[in-house]
């Protein structure tokens, strides 16, 4: 189960299974739609505004508005991940170096390990188990938990303004559409706004 901060900054639960394991740590789904990690592609901004207004404008017509768009969130989740940390490396990492820490404890104690793009703190039991861990990023900032078996993605600073500025661009061209204004000739050749009587509150 993994807990994962997504558009809005609410907490939704994730159930995944065949993720693989580290030292007896299931790993999360880094190919789930709200777990972001560090993917550069070729795509300029620019592009990106192009592709967020045109799918405002799918999205009217198909009567969805932002995260009830599948395209929405593989768009988002492209989008933010061109500045989110490496959550995979982190995480990856983070598990290999407890699984190496085979020191006995005879109570619970807190460690720390640092990593190339991070650190991990973790707490191990007496039983030799490690049930909390955080994941931290160069910059310091936490980007996700392990406890009680599941996992929680923080987001971070840079990429909640991310989300917030790809949020702006999509919701203005919702709007726009909403009022039947064209957004632009490749968008009018792929949307029909006219076909939409959708009435949704941005």
């Amino acid at each position: 189960m993994m807990q994962v901060n997504s558009v809005g900054f609410s907490l939704q639960q994730r159930c995944f299974s065949k993720t693989g394991s580290i030292g007896g740590i299931h790993l999360p789904d880094f190919n789930d739609i709200y777990v972001y990690s560090r993917e550069k592609s070729n795509i300029s901004d620019c592009e990106y505004q192009k592709q967020i207004e045109e799918q405002a404008y799918k999205d009217f017509v198909n009567n969805k508005f932002q995260n009830k768009s599948d395209a929405f969130n593989k768009l988002m989740k492209q989008y933010v991940s061109e500045i989110s940390p490496d959550r995979k490396g982190i995480i990856t990492s983070g598990l290999k170096a407890i699984s190496k820490n085979t020191q006995n404890v005879l109570k619970p104690i807190d460690f720390i390990a640092t990593l190339l793009d991070g650190e991990v703190r973790y707490q191990k039991l007496p039983s030799g188990k490690t049930e909390y861990i955080e994941f931290y990023d160069g910059n310091g900032e936490m980007v996700a938990t392990y406890s009680n078996n599941g996992w929680t993605m923080y987001t971070t600073k840079a990429e909640a303004a991310r989300q917030t500025e790809m949020c702006m661009i999509y919701n203005k061209a919702w709007e726009n559409a909403k009022r039947g204004m064209p957004l632009t000739p490749s968008a009018i050749e792929n949307v029909d706004i006219t076909q939409s009587t959708f009435d949704a509150q941005a």
